[in-house]
């Protein structure tokens, strides 16, 4: 089999998504078909144990309680009093409550785990004060679409969860990774905000809190906060496996919820609802992804593309260039999660061939992933910040909004490429 032949399946992968169907069904189609071709009716027996034993992973049960955890942070009411306090704190820097857009959006990030949900809660809860004050709508809603996607860098993130069942690495070492680039990321944002509004201070900075207000309106951060540390925490102490330290998370938002939120019976069930729904999709995807990795590795095309990039002579720094040339194509026109298990299967091997360590590629996906999520035209949190606007605007606000996030995301790429140690030193703790 020729790397044309490859290229050719691959454009047979990216042409049915395009069409609209399902990323599950088509690549476990896909897989099945090809390994029928290849090895007969044996195949279809063999994908029982692999089914099997996916769906059994100590992991897969790490995404849907970190699913749940953020679904409940969501539907309790707790990113109210977050916002607040953050806007008590942060208002009075240029840009007002744009940068407290960007605060609460990492800080919801650290407990929930998804892009779309940080954007819906934090756009939610701040287009209202947005537009009561007057503030620039394209900034405004860029901040919202960008800020979600710290959901998927900071962990807990159930990207990352992806990436460490389809590659077999640690959850928590890639958790743990996520740490210091969703810090800078988040830092870098807010830096874009202050360069937009230099010269208008006086138009876009909040009244200053008294201290004491401050100082008060602070126990809206206690919930993110205490969920956090015990997440990540148990996590990097090695107190905890991610799947346990899911589970403590939602124990505490369940009790932080009762105590300082709407938590009750209705919210209960919607929240049990919707972590249902997504988990079937979310899993459902996996299966399909095994089914075509084993037909992958079966007919050995991993191994022809590994000895074809090999043979180019690329060097790793090219060969990440490459990349995100690539993604960043691939990201206008894929959804996130069907871009990933996709691509990660055969991704993964020439990277590792090449010698990139494989705990950064998994953030290098998550980012690209991120910039995936505000690319047009399928760019999802778009459409998110765009569903929940009230003023009957149009979506070009949001695109034209966000684009300077995608620059910044570009360049801070390229700078853990050349400063891997931002994304390693912590890992390297916990080894």
């Amino acid at each position: 089999m020729g790397v044309g032949t490859i290229g050719l399946g691959f454009a047979l992968v990216g042409a049915l998504l395009l069409l609209g169907l399902p990323v599950a069904v088509v690549m476990a189609g896909l897989g099945v078909g090809a390994g029928l071709f290849a090895s007969g009716s044996a195949f279809v027996t063999s994908m029982g144990s692999v089914l099997w034993g996916v769906q059994n992973d100590n992991m897969m049960t790490a995404i849907p309680l970190f699913i749940l955890l953020g679904e409940i942070l969501l539907r309790s009411g707790l990113a109210d009093g977050m916002y607040v306090a953050l806007a008590a704190w942060l208002g009075r820097l240029p840009g007002g409550l744009v940068h407290t857009n960007i605060g609460a959006s990492a800080l919801f990030a650290a407990t929930c785990g998804s892009s779309v949900a940080t954007a819906a809660t934090i756009g939610t809860v701040a287009l209202p004060n947005l537009d009561r004050r007057g503030y620039d709508r394209r900034q405004a809603l860029g901040s919202l679409a960008a800020g979600g996607t710290l959901g998927i860098l900071i962990p807990p993130s159930i990207a990352m969860l992806v990436y460490g069942s389809l590659t077999n690495n640690s959850i928590g070492q890639l958790f743990i990774a996520g740490i210091v680039p969703g810090i800078l990321l988040t830092l870098a944002f807010m830096g874009i905000i202050v360069v937009q509004n230099r010269f208008q201070r006086a138009a876009t900075a909040e009244a200053r809190v008294p201290l004491s207000e401050c100082i008060r309106l602070s126990g809206g951060l206690f919930p993110p906060f205490v969920i956090f540390g015990f997440v990540m925490g148990s996590l990097y102490l090695g107190w905890a496996t991610p799947t346990e330290s899911a589970a403590v998370g939602v124990a505490i938002a369940l009790l932080l919820g009762r105590l300082y939120g709407r938590l009750d019976f209705a919210v209960l069930h919607q929240s049990f609802h919707h972590t249902a729904v997504l988990t079937g999709m979310i899993v459902l995807i996996i299966c399909g992804a095994f089914i075509l990795n084993v037909t992958l590795s079966m007919l050995g095309i991993p191994q022809i593309l590994t000895k074809w990039v090999t043979e180019l002579g690329l060097t790793p720094t090219a060969l990440i260039f490459i990349l995100i040339v690539f993604y960043l194509i691939l990201g206008c026109f894929l959804e996130v999660l069907s871009m990933q298990v996709t691509t990660i299967p055969i991704a993964y091997p020439i990277v590792t061939a090449v010698g990139i360590d494989p705990i950064w590629f998994g953030i290098f996906i998550v980012l690209m992933s991120e910039i995936a999520m505000i690319t047009p035209p399928v760019g999802m949190n778009l459409y998110v910040v765009q569903s929940i606007r009230k003023d009957g605007g149009k979506i070009d606000d949001v695109i034209w909004g966000v684009m300077p996030y995608v620059v910044v995301m570009l360049a801070f790429t390229v700078l853990l490429w050349f400063w891997q140690d931002l994304v390693l030193w912590l890992p390297r703790g916990v080894q």
